[in-house]
Parts: C-alpha cells; structure tokens; sequence
C-alpha cells in the first residue's frame, strides 16, 4: 500500500491531486465524468461579492503549447454561491475549497467573513494575482505593499486555513511568499497564469478583447516548476504547485522540487480525466520505486542537492 495523504497544518488530504480554480468550475460539472471525492480536493471557480459578468468575447484563444484566457472572473456572487452551489458541494467527500476575488481589500475582508461561516469549506484561496481583471487581482498581487495588507487584514477575520495563490508576473515571487508567509498564511499556491498576448494576423487584430490574457498549459511549466522550487526553499509553510501539469510526471516533478500538492489546470480541459489519472500515476510511480509514503520524494532534489 502506497501512502497518498498529505496535510496543510492540521487539514489532511487523501493526496495531493487538486483542481485549479476556474478550470473545474465548482466541481458540479464533472459528476458525469468521475467522483470529485476520489481527489485530494478541490479548488472552486473565483466567487467574488456581486455577480461579475467577465470580459467581452472573445476570450479565450489557443497558442502554441497552451491557451490564453480573459474570462474576467464570470461568476454569480456569493449569494448565489451560499444558496445553490454549497449545498452541493458540502456533499463531496474531500476537502472543497473556495477561491476568493476583490476589486478592494474590503470586498474581501467581506467574502472571507462570508466563507468562514460555512462548516464544509475548511479554506480559502485569497486570490491576489488574477490579470484578467481591471482592478484588484494581480494589482495586489504584484506589489509587496498591498499583498501585505490584504493578506493581514484578510487573516484578521478569516479563521480557518488560508492559501495565498501567488502571481508569477513579478521579478521575485519569493518576495511575496514570503510575506504571505509573515502574515499569518497557511499555504500558498504557485503559478497562476503568465500575462500574454496573441495576435490574429488574418484579422489584423489581437486574439482577445481585453488585447492581453493569461497563459496556461505545458508552455509555463518549467517558469511555474522553477518558481514552485524557489519558494519551497524560501518559506517553511506547504507549497501548492501548478503551472502546466498535463501528467502524474509533470505533478511528480512538482512534488521533486518540493510542492506538498498540485493543482491541475488547463489538462481538464482537453481530458475531464486528467486529475484522477495523474492520481493513479502518482500512485503507480511510487510503487515502481518502491517507495511506501509519498512525502519521500516531496522536496525530494533540494534534500540531494543540499
């Protein structure tokens, strides 16, 4: 028997196999595809105060070894959330998590109140580095002074455990790990998307309304592996890693540079599959090696390397 489980704090995961948020929507979509229960957890789409209606279309476009997305933080407030969605959710046998947007420090200090009220959401993903929308998100996320203060304020009223989802469009994300760290954060999450761009040049025009976008999938993944392996050896709190994982591979070489989870992103949108199969390779890998606990390899090259 291989020992999956991994623990942020005193929160226990089956395995360390999540969903990235707004790639899995609130996990409702994929019942007909598999049990959401079988994953370690799993990360909600962005909910924010007020419904947001995100950016005009287009806004989504493909590139080479990834995809570019403006969605803008499309959801129906937390309202909406409270009444109809957490009902369903608070039915999944794994740790569901929700991830929460603002364009001011107070809309989050407000939502985080909100989620902190209800009993089957054990965290929250304070979500400073979206660059799809025009204000808060990666304004926050990307400078020292203001992620400090959302992360403190935020940490003053939210009671369970908090993960900071960093920007990587910084020239040192170890900087802010570091200060989520300082201010009281139980984890962070590592990378969200590149801000980039696409030109149509049939068209003559940029791929997306908003002219630039978020890149995802296999073309961030050794940015994303190389950030995850910096703040692992920078803070002592776990390191969530995502960026590019499309296999067990790619989630075991984030685990290799010292990431206690994994999110999987854009894979689920081209196999709804993905998560449960890098589950099972994950599995299948330590079994090959002969290993009985997944913690073994976790940070595994930075111990050889010391």
């Amino acid at each position: 028997m291989v020992k999956l489980g991994i623990s942020i704090g005193d929160l226990s995961f089956k395995n360390p196999v999540m969903t990235a948020s707004g790639t899995f929507g609130n996990g409702i979509e994929f019942d007909d595809f598999f049990d959401v229960s079988r994953l370690g957890g799993i990360f909600l789409k962005g909910t924010t105060l007020e419904a947001r209606e995100g950016n005009p279309y287009p806004r989504m476009a493909e590139t080479p070894s990834g995809m570019l997305n403006a969605v803008g933080l499309q959801n129906k407030g937390i309202d909406y959330f409270e009444q109809i969605i957490y009902p369903h959710v608070s039915q999944y046998d794994t740790n569901v998590i929700v991830n929460i947007n603002g364009s001011y420090i107070d809309d989050y200090i407000l939502l985080a109140e909100r989620i902190n009220k209800l009993d089957r959401i054990p965290a929250a993903e304070l979500n400073i580095s979206c660059p799809n929308v025009k204000m808060g998100g990666m304004a926050f996320g990307t400078n020292p002074v203001t992620a400090r203060e959302v992360i403190r304020e935020v940490r003053k009223v939210y009671h369970k455990k908090l993960i900071v989802k960093l920007s990587p469009n910084v020239t040192n994300i170890t900087e802010f790990a570091l200060i989520a760290e300082e201010e009281g954060a139980d984890s962070v999450s590592l990378v969200n998307t590149l801000l980039a761009m696409a030109i149509d040049a049939g068209k003559m025009k940029p791929s997306l309304s908003t002219l630039t976008g978020g890149l995802s999938g296999p073309a961030i993944k050794p940015i994303a592996l190389r950030m995850v392996w910096q703040v692992a050896n920078a803070v002592r709190i776990p390191v969530i890693g995502m960026g590019g994982i499309m296999t067990a591979t790619d989630a075991i070489e984030f685990l290799l540079a010292g990431a206690t989870a994994i999110q999987v992103g854009t894979a689920s949108f081209i196999d709804p599959m993905a998560p449960v199969k890098i589950v099972e390779g994950i599995e299948s890998y330590l079994s090959e090696k002969g290993i009985s606990d997944i913690g073994e390899i976790i940070g595994y090259i930075n111990r050889k390397t010391s």
